[in-house]
């Protein structure tokens, strides 16, 4: 991340730290122009949400005492790095009635881990695949 830690000072990180926000692509904040745009030099990669300005969102809650919210952060962070068809895979079992069992989405949290590095992901996924079984939510329900 950065060296110091982020504090509420440092919120919002583009206003009060714009050195620290980059694109996927390593552009600058100061680079993503309109000009640039027009140009072609800027790209929907440069306007993406990166993984490390989630972790940076993920730590200055942290340090306001938002456990849950920078928790909420860090999975944002690694699912940014997920392609979008995984993305829409996952939360389409993740819909109520969708998933044929608990094993289906234990395989997915499984596959988030080894594919995606997605460990934060993973528990989460386990957690629903607990919480479905016991709420009975892996059968149609209409």
């Amino acid at each position: 991340m950065t060296d110091d830690k982020l504090t509420a000072a440092d919120y919002p990180v583009a206003e009060k730290r714009p050195e620290l926000v980059e694109s996927a692509r390593g552009k600058r904040l100061e680079e993503i122009t309109l000009d640039a745009v027009m140009a072609g030099e800027v790209t929907m990669e440069d306007l993406r949400i990166t993984p490390r300005a989630l972790q940076q969102q993920a730590e200055i809650a942290r340090a306001v005492d938002r456990a849950a919210l920078a928790a909420n952060f860090e999975r944002a962070s690694e699912m940014a790095r997920l392609p979008q068809p995984v993305i829409m895979e996952i939360y389409e079992l993740l819909r109520p009635g969708r998933a044929p069992g608990k094993q289906t989405l234990l395989e997915q949290a499984e596959r988030l881990r080894r594919d995606f590095a997605a460990e934060r992901l993973a528990a989460f996924i386990e957690e629903a695949a607990e919480i479905y079984e016991r709420r009975k939510l892996f059968s149609a329900r209409y």
